[in-house]
């Protein structure tokens, strides 16, 4: 049972890998595919719930409603912020950006949660920021990506608000928090969509139809559906692990497929934010009297 929960973590994490060359050829604005994505994601989900006959708990979802919502529309920025991000620099330097967010919730914990800032988290702190000056091109003088890198941290700062909101729900199963979650990105982002965003429906081809249509229920639906199976039999550490193979194949398809630039500087930033935010998931060892 394990093996296979692993399998289903490791498909999941490709699968989200993949996500930013999927936009990269989706020709619609960000909050657009965000909002099409939390709706057609939400109704995917639903329909899995229903294939193995099983009720939302209504319940649980009304005492909740209100972190639920909030996060939802953490959620629904964070995607927006994201996809724009994918659309002013590379898919590689924008995913890395991106995961800087474990790092913020490395700071933000001590306040928030009352969790210790060990010495080792602080210097992995310190280790992402050098990391993230290589990934902007601060240090080339590289102007040009700062912009998407900009959108990509935006995006990151939402993590911690998802985190620290989830973390106040009690009684609701992962399944339906995602629904109601997705639902309310989906709410929250229509209103922008439809007001401040510049789109029409002859935009939608069928080349963009369908690679949304696969953004919204493959990377959407089946990933969380298989990510959330795999939560019940999966330890921390393994998937604190295992949630890197997403900018791993990120990095690796904005290279080869999207031939997009990606030298030593990017590598070394891609090192060090990766590999300090890694670990510093990773448990410490106790310490003995």
């Amino acid at each position: 049972m394990q093996n296979r929960g692993k399998w289903m973590l490791i498909a999941a994490m490709a699968l989200y890998g993949t996500i930013g060359v999927f936009r990269h050829y989706i020709p619609l604005p960000s909050g657009l595919i965000a909002c099409a994505r939390g709706l057609i994601g939400a109704l995917s989900l639903l329909l899995f719930l229903l294939i193995r006959r099983r009720k939302p708990d209504r319940t649980a979802i009304r005492r909740n409603l209100l972190p639920l919502c909030l996060s939802g529309a953490a959620l629904g920025a964070n995607w927006a912020l994201l996809f724009e991000a994918y659309n002013r620099t590379t898919v590689a330097s924008a995913t890395l950006a991106y995961y800087f967010a474990p790092i913020l919730l490395l700071i933000v914990a001590p306040f928030a949660l009352k969790e210790r800032l060990t010495a080792r988290k602080v210097i992995c702190i310190f280790i992402a920021l050098v990391g993230m000056v290589f990934i902007s091109g601060v240090a080339g003088g590289e102007s040009s990506k700062l912009g998407g890198i900009a959108f990509a941290l935006g995006a990151a700062l939402l993590y911690p608000v998802i985190i620290l909101l989830s973390k106040q729900l009690t009684e609701v199963s992962a399944f339906e928090k995602t629904i109601v979650q997705l639902l309310s990105a989906a709410a929250v982002t229509l209103p922008y969509t439809l007001l401040a965003e510049k789109w029409s429906f002859t935009e939608f081809t069928l080349t963009a139809a369908t690679l949304l249509l696969i953004v919204c229920v493959v990377h959407t639906g089946v990933a969380y559906a298989l990510y959330f199976s795999a939560l019940r039999t999966m330890n921390a550490q393994t998937l604190a692990i295992l949630s890197y193979i997403d900018p791993l194949v990120a990095v690796l398809l904005s290279a080869l497929v999207l031939k997009e630039p990606f030298g030593w500087k990017e590598l070394v930033g891609a090192v060090l934010i990766l590999g300090a935010a890694l670990i510093s998931e990773l448990p410490e060892r106790k310490e003995h009297d």
